[in-house]
């Protein structure tokens, strides 16, 4: 019989091999394990996060769409009465016409010269008159969107920092935008924002929402002067006697705004809008811990402003503007249509009687409305909601 050496002796090596590979399986089986938990942990976490992501993604659609609800029927309602309280204030005809009238009933009363004066002086303000509902109409659309998709951008920085998000990627009316969220945005977070919570203080919102008054309070003035000026300088040469038709009263139109807008300085319009900037040095500043969040918004509207983007987002739709101004004269002037040539002086009073309806309410306003259907437009807003300035 064998004994228990000679039995070690013959097995050992089947032994050693069967300890080892069940040794090997106990270990594969605990790392296997050790595997999964750590998988199922990085799904559950993943779910969080595509969770948190996704209803980041609902309140940014919904807060975008709200803030362009807010421009259309707080914001721009309120600029446009306004603009057209001081255009009419500021570039009153009713005088000039009343003498004219006056002169046409009693001749004795002016004299030719007189008249020639009063005609050329009703020739001037109604284009200056005209340009400028155009040129501010098309502005303040623009500027008031700026504004409240800027202010848009910073509350939706406020969620994602609560979400503990870098950045998210979503469909903004068939635009995909990636928002990210810059570092940078902390150095901007005062200590009062800090214990809030939240990124803008309602009082600075509120503070450069009215900023759109600026046109209206501070900029009409030299606006009316430079717009004047460039008036003068298209309309030289051009008789009230001379036949105009709807090419000619378009090119006219347009003349007065390029001359107007490549007056001075690159951007020199922009003095009209807002007020001279005051902060821009100090928010390049490596610490700008003095930096209000209202200079730090007026800051980035004046870097939109300035880029060329904005620029040529101006030029289109003051461009379809004056088309659809020539069309609409056409369409309600059809006794006596430009559409077959008028003399200028025929042409004044129709001129005359566009300007209210450039100035009306939005939601009476069919200039503003072609505005908003301009195929530039929205996917612009849409970036400018999504992106910071430092794009521009």
């Amino acid at each position: 019989m064998l004994s228990v050496r000679d039995l070690w002796r013959r097995h050992r090596r089947k032994v050693f091999i069967s300890v080892g590979v069940l040794g090997s399986g106990y270990l594969l089986y605990k790392l296997y394990g050790a595997h999964r938990r750590r998988l199922d942990a990085l799904e559950r976490e993943l779910a969080i996060q595509r969770e948190s992501e996704e209803l980041m993604k609902v309140q940014m659609q919904a807060h975008f769409e709200n803030i362009q609800t807010i421009s259309d029927v707080m914001t721009l309602p309120h600029a446009m009465h306004n603009l057209s309280c001081r255009v009419a204030e500021e570039l009153d005809l009713s005088q000039l016409l009343e003498r004219l009238l006056q002169g046409k009933g009693q001749p004795s009363t002016l004299t030719q010269s007189e008249k020639l004066n009063l005609w050329e002086r009703l020739k001037i303000l109604s284009f200056t008159r005209m340009a400028l509902s155009v040129w501010a109409t098309t502005m303040l659309s623009l500027y008031t969107k700026v504004q409240v998709n800027i202010l848009g951008r910073h509350l939706y920085i406020d969620t994602a920092r609560r979400f503990e998000s870098s950045s998210t990627t979503v469909l903004l009316n068939g635009v995909q935008v990636t928002a990210q969220i810059p570092e940078k945005v902390g150095a901007f977070v005062t200590n009062r924002e800090r214990e809030s919570g939240d990124l803008v203080d309602k009082e600075d919102q509120q503070k450069f929402l009215g900023t759109v008054d600026f046109l209206c309070q501070h900029g009409m003035p030299p606006l009316i002067s430079d717009m004047e000026a460039a008036t003068q300088e298209a309309l030289k040469g051009k008789q009230l006697s001379h036949f105009f038709n709807s090419t000619a009263l378009h090119e006219t139109i347009m003349q007065i705004l390029i001359i107007f807008m490549s007056q001075g300085s690159p951007h020199s319009w922009i003095k009209y809008v807002m007020p001279e900037d005051s902060a821009t040095s100090r928010i390049d500043d490596p610490a700008p811990s003095d930096v209000t969040e209202f200079e730090q918004l007026m800051t980035e509207a004046r870097a939109v402003l300035l880029s060329a983007e904005f620029g040529s987002i101006l030029e289109i739709c003051m461009k379809v503007v004056v088309n659809a101004v020539v069309e609409q004269m056409g369409a309600k002037f059809r006794g006596g249509s430009i559409a077959m040539g008028l003399p200028l002086a025929r042409v004044l009073p129709q001129v005359a009687q566009m300007c209210p309806l450039l100035l009306e309410e939005p939601s009476k306003n069919q200039f503003i409305r072609i505005i908003k259907c301009i195929p530039e437009v929205e996917p612009f807003f849409t970036r400018l909601y999504a992106n910071m300035p430092s794009a521009y």
